[in-house]
């Protein structure tokens, strides 16, 4: 890990693997054009993550003394201290109507994604089949919910398609392909996200 005190005391220092989380907080930090030093940790985490994050997870982002280490809490973070390229609306009831959506994502999709993402070593096979056809058929029936707007529910593009998107790109690695015939929105919100500069950056 890099000695923060080489780092200049305002700049976003972020800790990160490859990992589902590592590339939300990637793509936030990439979407609302923030500056940032990016420190790839491997599989061996170093003892030093341990001053940070009690939990020895990543990513962490780090900003002089404040640590963050969830992405719902290094989100609303970043989203109050910089108020370039909202990520949520500015109306209170629409703001908490995509906080619940991004509620949602998180229950319903990312759980199951993140069990077929999970080590080798913690694979159940049998609650891996299961997800996989959960998550499948849910995205399929949801498929047309991306026809009507060319983000997720919004004309802009918000912290729910952040979440989203990284999920997506890993659909292949989850073994989860989605028929074209029924899938075509969905499909096609795929690409707008994944042609974004900002996600580019956030895979490069």
């Amino acid at each position: 890990m890099i000695d923060a005190n080489d780092i200049p005391s305002s700049q976003l220092i972020l800790y990160a693997d490859d990992g589902y989380n590592s590339h939300v907080v990637r793509l936030l930090l990439e979407e609302k054009k923030l500056e940032y030093y990016f420190s790839r940790l491997d599989s061996e985490r170093p003892e030093d993550l341990t001053e940070l994050n009690p939990y020895h997870t990543l990513p962490v982002l780090q900003q002089r003394d404040t640590v963050l280490y969830e992405i719902n809490v290094i989100f609303e973070y970043l989203e109050e201290r910089y108020h370039t390229n909202k990520l949520l609306p500015e109306a209170p009831q629409e703001r908490a109507q995509f906080r619940q959506l991004s509620w949602r994502i998180q229950h319903d999709w990312l759980v199951l994604g993140k069990r077929l993402l999970m080590h080798p070593d913690s694979f159940n096979k049998a609650q891996a089949a299961l997800a996989k056809k959960k998550l499948s058929d849910s995205l399929i029936t949801l498929s047309p919910l991306f026809a009507h707007k060319p983000y997720f529910m919004a004309d802009n593009f918000g912290w729910c398609d952040v979440l989203l998107a990284p999920l997506l790109w890993r659909l292949e690695e989850m073994q989860i392909e989605l028929p074209r015939s029924i899938s075509r929105p969905l499909l096609d919100y795929q690409k707008r996200i994944f042609d974004r500069e900002s996600f580019q950056n956030s895979v490069s």
